[in-house]
């Protein structure tokens, strides 16, 4: 048995995390870490794991955790995963990262989007960039994975197999995003609460989101050319679910039968992206790691449709795809 550490264990990603690992029959979770003072039990933090774990979360260090853990889940928030993760690869533990900590290649662009100067930039050329979907190859063998965000993963295999193809141009893609409240976590924020956000509809971050370049980043490895996005992100009164709506620029004439059969070829083993001929919608992705991807054809104007889960295919789902490429195992293990 593999044995598996969560950093972070009190966030909604977490939570998830633990019940899909909970059905995994080839790891055991030994550690369970929380920057609170006090040991509370799991169940104690996470009600709907009563009975499923006897453990309690901890103020361990990294070092800690090495001792206990083969492999770290970090659920840690932006800057703080790159004070542990050094340490726990030094120790010989391998790391799949759930913050944005190692998700973009240029430290300048990490500095510029998250405010921060980057402590450990020599590693980021050496991260894997965790969408199975792309970069499947390179998973098994790393022992640091940078799992995508959640906005990002949704966006990104709605318009990679079109960017691969070269049927769509790489810039003036305009992405239309609306997520479900816990994808701004679980600690508690004025914008978060029930009577801000039920029965509204809001639009944030517009043009100063953080998933922006990491969309840019991946789409244009995908594509081979500079692809440039105007993300809009929107926030629904729902708990759980993204639905992208993007529009980008068809370079020539294709129908909709065409463009779905590229994308279908492009996931043709792809077990968790799912082409369909409806629109996409968020209940039909609900707590599952699947992506339910679609286009269709309005006057001249392409509209590409994308729906996942944020907790689930937006972060602890693949991040058990990617453990399960590490481990070497069915990546459908415990996910299906």
């Amino acid at each position: 048995m593999t044995r598996i550490a969560i950093l972070g264990a009190t966030g909604y990603t977490a939570l998830e995390l633990l019940k899909i690992l909970a059905r995994h029959p080839h790891v055991e979770v030994t550690a369970l870490t929380t920057r609170q003072e006090t040991r509370p039990h799991i169940s104690e933090v996470h009600p709907a794991l009563t009975g499923q774990y006897d453990l309690e979360c901890e103020a361990l260090t990294p070092a800690q955790v090495a001792e206990r853990a083969d492999i770290v889940f970090c659920a840690l928030p932006h800057t703080a995963s790159m004070d542990a993760v050094p340490q726990l690869l030094d120790a010989d533990c391998k790391v799949i990262d759930l913050s944005a900590d190692y998700r973009l290649n240029d430290p300048g662009v990490y500095e510029q989007w998250y405010g921060h100067v980057h402590t450990d930039p020599t590693r980021l050329n050496d991260t894997v960039y965790g969408l199975p979907e792309l970069y499947a190859d390179a998973i098994p063998s790393a022992s640091l994975v940078a799992n995508p965000g959640c906005y990002t993963s949704t966006s990104i295999l709605g318009l990679a197999p079109l960017v691969n193809a070269g049927l769509i141009e790489p810039t003036g893609i305009i992405i239309d995003a609306k997520s479900g409240v816990s994808g701004a976590g679980r600690r508690p924020k004025l914008g978060t609460l029930y009577s801000e956000c039920n029965e509204s509809v809001t639009a944030y971050g517009i043009g100063t989101h953080r998933h922006t370049p990491e969309i840019e980043q991946v789409l244009t490895d995908v594509g081979g050319a500079e692809v440039q996005v105007a993300f809009n992100p929107h926030l629904m009164p729902m708990d759980r679910g993204i639905l992208c709506t993007m529009y980008p620029r068809l370079k020539q004439e294709s129908s909709v039968e065409e463009l779905l059969a590229v994308m279908m070829d492009f996931y043709r083993n792809q077990p968790f992206v799912r082409v369909v001929d409806h629109i996409p919608a968020t209940k039909h992705v609900a707590h599952t790691n699947f992506c339910d991807i679609s286009v269709r054809l309005n006057r001249n104007q392409l509209v590409v449709f994308s729906a996942t889960d944020n907790l689930i295919k937006g972060a602890s789902g693949v991040a058990v795809q990617n453990l399960n490429l590490m481990l070497g195992v069915d990546s459908v293990t415990a996910l299906i």
